[in-house]
């Protein structure tokens, strides 16, 4: 359906958007942001997985700062105690303070920063418990399996005030056959 990479082509900054058979509960109609990819493996956010809880709950004084919903998102099954935040940085000056750019704009953040030193910086905020990783070639063998489908992201998909909803979303929006998998009944026994 979707065009996938030819190697080395490494995927940073693009979006891993589960197909409707991958059936790990950890990834199941999830769309991962991905954050670092090379030859020794890659990184990434699953972005459209909140959990309920509040930032404040973990994070105090980040709450403020959050795009809405202002809540955590499991970022991933990768260690989960531990907290990532994904920043859009406007502008194309140097790195504030506390951020660290990634590409087009998105960046992290330091968490340990104080966040009236950052909130000033940045355009949007999402707190992740966890990480999505992969080993050397892994993703590489997932997405020729099929289990991905690789597309382009766009600034706001980090930040959607409807996460529930950016799986279809990010599908509807494709050209061609691949936005006709965006009406995959959850359950095709059903259909």
């Amino acid at each position: 359906m979707a065009a996938q990479p030819s190697s080395p082509a490494y995927l940073s900054g693009r979006l891993l958007v589960a197909a409707p058979h991958l059936d790990d509960p950890n990834f199941e109609r999830s769309v991962v942001l991905v954050l670092h990819h090379d030859g020794e493996g890659a990184q990434g956010v699953v972005i459209n997985h909140p959990l309920g809880e509040p930032v404040d709950a973990v994070l105090p004084g980040w709450q403020a700062v959050a795009t809405a919903p202002q809540q955590l998102f499991q970022g991933g099954p990768v260690r989960t105690d531990s907290a990532i935040g994904i920043v859009t940085v406007p502008g194309e000056d140097s790195e504030p303070l506390g951020i660290r750019r990634l590409f087009r704009g998105i960046g992290v953040v330091d968490l340990d920063a104080p966040p009236v030193l950052v909130a000033p910086e940045v355009a949007g905020l999402r707190i992740f418990a966890g990480y999505a990783g992969w080993g050397a070639n892994q993703l590489e063998r997932e997405i020729r399996r099929g289990d991905w489908f690789v597309v382009e992201a766009e600034s706001r998909d980090a930040f959607s005030d409807d996460p529930d909803r950016l799986w279809e979303n990010v599908l509807r929006r494709q050209r061609g056959p691949l936005a006709f998998v965006a009406w995959y009944p959850e359950d095709p026994s059903l259909n």
